[in-house]
């Protein structure tokens, strides 16, 4: 105890400015110190826990937090892997259908996606012609005929 402060009291204030240091310096490190000093402060409240064991406490609840932490960053949470075509939209075309909106003439034309239009290479096709992805070459989507 310290001037009249209770173990858990200074755990909790511990805990309290740590988040408010979090918040004012976002980076979203100190968060999981923070969780270690109210998890500590939780164990102080039991009367006769000795300071050392509430340190332990602290320091083993934010080594479990950091852990947890870094597989929530990993993108491991609830067994989710991290989706490896997030940022590579033209990878994510392979294997979708969509329409000629120029033709394809000489293995050159356009197809409309969404709302856009790609260029694309392939056999020829008319407009309106449904087609499927099957490659990205060059920033070319590469084509194959689909039965309509």
């Amino acid at each position: 105890m310290i001037a009249g402060w209770s173990d858990a009291a200074l755990w909790f204030a511990g805990a309290i400015v740590l988040v408010i240091a979090e918040i004012l310096a976002p980076g979203f490190f100190l968060i999981f110190l923070a969780v270690g000093a109210g998890i500590a402060g939780l164990v102080a409240i039991v009367p006769g826990v000795p300071v050392l064991v509430q340190a332990l406490v602290c320091a083993g609840a934010t080594a479990a937090t950091v852990a947890l932490g870094w597989r929530w960053y990993r993108g491991a949470r609830m067994g989710v892997a991290v989706d490896p075509l997030l940022n590579d939209r033209a990878a994510r075309l392979i294997g979708e259908r969509v329409s000629v909106c120029e033709p394809i003439v000489g293995g050159a034309g356009r197809v409309r996606v969404a709302d856009g239009s790609w260029p694309a290479h392939g056999a020829d096709a008319a407009a309106g012609a449904y087609v499927r992805v099957v490659a990205v070459r060059d920033g070319a989507l590469v084509v194959e005929p689909v039965a309509p």
